[in-house]
């Protein structure tokens, strides 16, 4: 049975899985959900997603739900297609600890920051609503606090989890994208922070990003 995808097409965190199924080459079938009816937050949705959020997975009857989990069950499930996300040795101890690390840096120093920007600027003008400017400079403030580090990190090492590219760089492309789009250049600046721009332009222009950045097709 083809892995079932639960998301909107334009849906940030679905994006975030759909783009790891491209790269790992794994066949899908997109349902949206109907906006108009809050389809996602009816009681066949809820049983399968608690919290009535986007996007689920149903992999053959388990039914899995948080991006990121998806994410890291995707790249372990299916390792051995497409490009290889995980450690080069999944039962080093070390090296898994500092795949551990790299989620926890994407989700603790760029998610809550990038996330806000995003949150105010794009997601409350897709719902028709103003943006906070407090928030969104707090937001602001919040992201450019965290460059150095980021920039220090990737000074030492060519990706988020060591030298080899890990499902934890595709973390960051939905909301990176966004920020561009928004006319930030905190992924891209070379003269300031050019690990930073180098990374980042490597990962973002992997082509199974560019399969579904802009909206996730409704196959694989």
């Amino acid at each position: 049975m083809v892995l079932k995808l639960y998301t909107s097409a334009i849906a940030t965190c679905g994006q975030r899985v759909a783009v790891i199924l491209h790269e790992k080459q794994i066949p899908y079938e997109l349902i949206e959900p109907n906006w108009v009816n809050k389809e996602h937050k009816s009681e066949s949705w809820l049983k399968n997603h608690p919290f009535g959020q986007m996007p689920f997975i149903d992999d053959d009857g388990f039914v899995l739900f948080e991006s990121r989990a998806i994410i890291r069950y995707i790249a372990t499930k299916y390792a051995s297609s497409g490009t290889p996300l995980l450690p080069g040795d999944t039962s080093d101890l070390k090296a898994m600890a500092i795949l551990d690390q790299a989620i926890s840096i994407e989700t603790s120093n760029f998610d809550p920051h990038a996330g806000g920007i995003m949150k105010e600027k794009t997601f409350k003008k897709w719902a028709g609503q103003e943006a906070d400017p407090i928030f969104v400079a707090k937001s602001e403030e919040g992201m450019v606090g965290k460059l150095d580090g980021f920039e220090k990190l990737l000074a030492k090492q060519k990706y988020m989890a060591g030298d080899s590219l890990t499902f934890v760089d595709f973390h960051y492309l939905p909301y990176g994208t966004g920020l561009e789009k928004l006319g930030y250049d905190y992924l891209t600046n070379e003269s300031k922070y050019p690990n930073i721009a180098r990374w980042w332009k490597e990962v973002s222009s992997r082509e199974s990003w560019s399969a579904v950045k802009n909206s996730i097709p409704p196959s694989l």
